[in-house]
């Protein structure tokens, strides 16, 4: 049932669905030679696109990037946003974080009940269909017991560069100078070298970790699946966006 389980989700589900029509579709039309090696090269690019053979190395090597500090220290904690809900019912009021977003924040709140220090929640509604993801945050911390006068609310901002010019404006106005960032590891260069222009060093902690950090090949990296074409995306765009970062 294991196999079963495993073989059905690579070949009737989307992507491997799809490869598998785009196969098809070569074979049938196997007499018109352009219509046959177009489908092939669909199909080959679609599948390199979703295994993880392709995107784990690449979102291992932005992960690879920082490293947790051994033995962390800072005046206040900076934690970034990744997507929230806008209307899901929650316990502290509407709203859940997106699974990136919330294992930055459990991270957070290790570290404040590790070092004592303020949390500064950063990021707004990007779209109309999003929640505000700072004042998430807060209701969750707060429903678990962090003080309200240890939360700082960034509710402005709308990507990493807006989070750093805007987390900047706060730090300097309350006067902390060693912020420790917390955002996910494949994103934290980009952060970092927005936080650099923006004018402010932080201590990089960074969480969320897609991938384990010794490679261990397994035969399942080599079947499609969407998650794993996300997974590319994600990685693609990190890199764009540090190429990016010099400008914007």
């Amino acid at each position: 049932m294991y196999l079963v389980k495993i073989l059905y989700g690579a070949i009737l589900l989307p992507p491997g669905l799809f490869i598998a029509a785009l196969l098809l579709l070569a074979w049938l039309g196997r007499r018109r030679p352009l219509l046959a090696r177009s489908a092939l090269l669909a199909a080959a690019v679609l599948y390199l696109a979703s295994i993880h053979i392709v995107s784990g190395p690449l979102m291992r090597s932005l992960e690879a990037r920082y490293a947790p500090p051994a033995h962390v220290a800072g005046d206040v904690i900076v934690v970034l946003g990744g997507g929230a809900t806008l209307d899901t019912p929650n316990l502290g009021g509407p709203g859940h974080l997106g699974g990136s977003a919330a294992n930055r924040l459990l991270t957070g709140l290790q570290l404040h009940h590790t070092l004592g220090v303020p949390i500064i929640v950063s990021g707004g509604q990007v779209y109309a269909t999003d929640g505000v993801e700072a004042d998430v945050a807060r209701s969750i911390l707060r429903g678990v017991g962090v003080p309200e006068g240890s939360i700082i609310v960034e509710a402005a901002s709308r990507n990493t560069t807006e989070n750093a010019a805007n987390i900047a404006a706060i730090l300097k106005e309350r006067g902390f100078a060693r912020p420790i960032l917390v955002t996910s590891a494949y994103h934290m260069e980009r952060a970092v070298r927005q936080f650099r222009k923006a004018g402010v060093a932080v201590v990089p902690f960074p969480a969320d970790y897609q991938e384990n950090i010794a490679w261990q090949t397994h035969y399942t990296d080599f079947l499609p699946a969407a998650y794993r074409a996300l997974q590319l995306t994600v990685a693609l765009k990190e890199y764009m966006g540090i190429a990016a970062a010099r400008w914007y």
